[in-house]
């Protein structure tokens, strides 16, 4: 590719030679961007970049929800719940919920999103394009790790589960 660039002058490709990463993934599918983006290379090059702080944040939740489940929650009424409480660290909410055409579902979510902030905590927005997105969109596009534990979220499931549908 440099070869052919240089060859034609494709001034774009050769200013930005340096930019150009070589990694291994077993696929050529999407679901092989989370192995790419694992690559100790591919991170140390993106470790600036919105979408690594997003698969590192994502990661994060995966881990506190392994270890330590009382400090990670989903679904929009266990982090609501967080939120009240101002339990809440870092909340992870994907960008077709905070951007939903649906105006009831936009306000709710902004209005969390505006509530976490205002409590100084961290908010990140996912793209649902981006695998990590589509992660957390899987498991209802919001969840929060908190900043201290709370078992009694987990005790009210039962009404949880009529309010999210």
């Amino acid at each position: 590719m440099f070869q052919q660039a240089v060859k034609n002058d494709w001034k774009a490709i050769i200013d930005n030679k340096s930019k150009f990463v070589l990694a291994h993934s077993s696929s050529g599918h999407k679901h092989s961007l989370k192995e790419v983006l694992a690559d100790p290379t591919v991170t140390a090059r993106l470790a600036d970049t919105k979408a690594s702080s997003e698969v590192k944040a994502l990661d994060n939740f995966f881990t506190m929800l392994h270890t330590e489940p009382d400090r990670a929650y989903y679904g929009v009424t266990h982090v609501e719940k967080a939120n009240e409480a101002l339990a809440i660290e870092t909340l992870l909410v994907t960008d077709e919920l905070f951007r939903s055409t649906d105006l009831p579902t936009r306000k709710r979510y902004v209005k969390l999103v505006e509530s976490v902030k205002e409590n100084g905590c961290e908010v990140r927005v996912f793209s649902s394009l981006h695998v990590s997105g589509e992660q957390l969109g899987q498991l209802s596009g919001v969840a929060a790790i908190l900043r201290f534990p709370m078992p009694d979220i987990a005790d009210d499931e039962g009404s949880a589960d009529s309010e999210e549908d």
